[in-house]
């Protein structure tokens, strides 16, 4: 048997360049603030077209992973994974996990209303509107602290399942689910997903497997 884990594809070429180009997008709009000028503005309009662009590849993409419906959690769901997570037994997904899916979803909107209410701070009508530049630099503020949230999520999640997760998003490749792979079987939400593997319990020696309900 091989020491190495089956690889099996998750990320798209798509979800890949989006994710990339957003971050690059984001972090030199942010960074190029001293001198609003057209630096700052294209970052936002390209982060505002990434984000419609992945929009769409939500609803229509070939790649199962990278559609909403197969990530996008119930509030069941995200309180049975909430829940499982605080106990330190939360089970593996190949794609994005349920509170993984909220992050993405936050970022998603907040960076649409970062790049919107920035376009609207260089028209005649919102030119100077307080409450549009507080909206802005609020929602700019809480998603610097999202994405430190996201990027320690993914330290966590790197090192509790064994994966590095900033390579997976280069190679869009991740580790095969496996057995030993965290996973609970008394959490019936769990068999909803398709990304998600229950570990068959080991019988003993000399005794027969149970058979599953």
């Amino acid at each position: 048997m091989s020491a190495h884990p089956a690889r099996v594809r998750v990320w798209d070429r798509f979800v890949r360049t989006f994710h990339w180009s957003l971050v690059a997008s984001f972090a030199t709009a942010y960074f190029y603030t001293e001198h609003i000028g057209w630096v700052h503005e294209g970052a936002g309009y390209l982060a505002l077209a990434l984000i419609a662009a992945r929009c769409v590849w939500g609803f229509v993409a070939p790649s199962p992973h990278a559609r909403f419906e197969s990530f996008v959690p119930t509030p069941g769901r995200l309180w049975s994974y909430l829940s499982q997570l605080v106990r330190g037994r939360e089970p593996r997904h190949l794609g994005h996990n349920p509170a993984g899916a909220i992050m993405i979803l936050y970022l998603l909107a907040a960076v649409a209303v970062i790049s919107i209410t920035g376009h609207l701070m260089t028209t005649d009508a919102f030119w100077g509107n307080d409450l549009v530049e507080t909206l802005h630099v609020a929602t700019v503020d809480l998603t610097v602290i999202a994405v430190l949230v996201h990027v320690g999520a993914n330290l966590y999640e790197s090192v509790r399942h064994r994966e590095n997760m900033f390579k997976a998003m280069f190679t869009g490749e991740k580790n095969a689910l496996r057995s030993s792979d965290p996973s609970h079987n008394d959490t019936p939400s769990l068999q909803d997903w398709p990304d998600t593997q229950p570990s068959e319990p080991v019988p003993l020696a000399g005794t027969a497997p149970r058979a599953r309900p």
